[in-house]
């Protein structure tokens, strides 16, 4: 799968999860990077899991890649949240 794949999944897959967990960063410069970076890095760890549990891998912008990627980027967005809103008593990011 090529790197804009990749994006477009991650995107797309950071924003559905960011909509299911509630409390997005907006729509700045900023929410979108970090929205894309959560779903890429989700979309690869969902399909590492996805691979490790026999369900498949991220092979396509696709329905079934979709919702692989869409489940780490809430697993990731979950941590990513976890750790930044112990850095310092600030809230988080996302």
């Amino acid at each position: 799968m090529g790197l804009l794949t990749w994006i477009l999944i991650g995107l797309v897959a950071g924003f559905i999860a960011e909509f299911v967990l509630g409390g997005g960063s907006g729509i700045s410069l900023r929410g979108i990077v970090m929205t894309t970076l959560l779903g890429v890095a989700g979309a690869i760890v969902g399909g590492f899991v996805s691979v490790y549990l026999g369900y498949g891998d991220v092979t396509g912008f696709n329905v079934r890649s979709l919702v692989i990627a869409v489940l780490g980027a809430i697993a990731v967005i979950i941590v990513f949240r976890a750790l930044s809103s112990n850095r310092g008593g600030r809230r988080g990011l996302i």
